[in-house]
């Protein structure tokens, strides 16, 4: 099979294509209906992503971000409140925390998972914390089972950050369903991704998803009873549509991902100068990136580019080494956060990925480290 080039980072198109007819029906349905702001479509895909992942109550929402704020107001989250959220991880995540007007509260990840550190989390508690915000990086679920006992006697809202996550579990519980409440991310490149900006929250209290959903529709149950003080946030009927279709094509796709993981860790496996991250012992990852660790990362980056391999970084700067953010600490507040976002680098996978871009992904990092440990 002949190699086509460039490998992008991610290639919609490939996902897409074979399920084009789909999708156009999605789209002409929600055009016949004209219910383009949560409706029909909308309810149908709150109703298989709470079976997805096993929870009492999925919501639909306009954003990841605002799946985050909305959670964490519909928790009573507010002014005064500390959160606590990990330093390696996606602004959003700190924005959220911000736009509720609580205080964000950063945190250091484990080195081998690159996920949030439940004993820097235990350290950081103070009479002012009222929530933990686990965010499931790359794919991988956070170790929940060490946070819910900090949650439960400091009486946390534990919220999972579930935007890279969706279809992964820890010790058999599917993320969406670990935590009181996770909020997750449709924006296209991910792993169930929509074709534009949504968002989703699911939870197994029904108190919480109650005030989700009115903080979604300026907090009216009845049209012009505002019960509260809400937002704009409702789910487009058409991106409901879309990621209805797309949900039952998910376990195929993510089989796709896994052979490919597989075919990358096992082909990287000792190689020199990089290292992969650990799979924790009762995780089941959904490998939403496929993260490597290196030193002279930028290098190597320019090189795969020049190469026509669209690899690409998760996230060069943590976010207390943000400009938006100066009340967070200094250099070498984080450690860990700073290493693996002075190392990391993102090589291409997604759903449809061939063997034979694998492996020219592979030859080709393989051949410039093996340059660089030469010279």
């Amino acid at each position: 099979m002949s190699l086509d080039l460039p490998i992008p980072l991610v290639d919609l198109h490939a996902l897409h294509a074979p399920i084009h007819a789909e999708l156009l029906e999605a789209f002409e349905r929600v055009l016949r209906t004209g219910a383009f702001a949560g409706g029909p479509e909308v309810v149908a895909f709150e109703q298989d992503l709470a079976s997805y992942v096993e929870a009492e109550h999925a919501i639909g929402v306009g954003s990841g971000t605002s799946a985050l704020q909305i959670a964490l107001m519909a928790a009573g989250i507010g002014a005064g409140d500390e959160v606590i959220l990990p330093a390696n991880t996606f602004f959003a995540t700190y924005e959220a925390v911000v736009l509720c007007g609580a205080t964000p509260v950063l945190c250091d990840v484990e080195r081998e998972t690159a996920l949030i550190d439940p004993a820097d989390v235990a350290a950081r508690i103070t009479p002012r914390t009222a929530a933990v915000i686990a965010v499931h990086l790359y794919g991988q679920p956070a170790k929940l089972e060490l946070l819910r006992p900090l949650a439960d006697q400091h009486g946390l809202f534990l919220l999972e950050d579930a935007a890279q996550a969706i279809g992964a579990s820890r010790n058999g519980v599917p993320v969406g369903s670990l935590g009181d409440a996770a909020a997750f991310s449709f924006y296209a490149g991910k792993n169930l991704g929509a074709l534009g900006e949504a968002g989703g929250i699911t939870t197994n209290d029904a108190a919480i998803a109650d005030k989700c959903r009115l903080l979604r529709e300026h907090g009216m149950r009845e049209r012009y009873v505002h019960e509260i003080v809400g937002m704009n946030e409702r789910m487009d009927g058409m991106q409901g549509a879309f990621l209805k279709v797309k949900l039952a094509h998910l376990p195929r796709w993510q089989k796709e991902r896994d052979v490919a993981e597989e075919r990358y860790r096992a082909a990287l496996q000792g190689v020199p100068g990089l290292r992969q991250l650990d799979i924790a012992p009762g995780s089941v990852s959904v490998h939403h990136l496929l993260p490597v660790f290196l030193e002279g990362r930028d290098d190597v980056l320019r090189q795969l580019n020049e190469a026509k391999i669209g690899a690409g970084l998760h996230y060069p700067h943590p976010i207390h080494l943000t400009p938006a953010v100066s009340d967070q600490g200094g250099r070498g507040s984080f450690p860990v956060c700073e290493e693996l976002a002075s190392t990391e680098l993102s090589l291409p996978l997604f759903a449809g990925i061939t063997d034979e871009q694998v492996d020219y992904v592979v030859e080709t990092l393989t051949t410039i480290l093996s340059a660089r440990a030469g010279r």
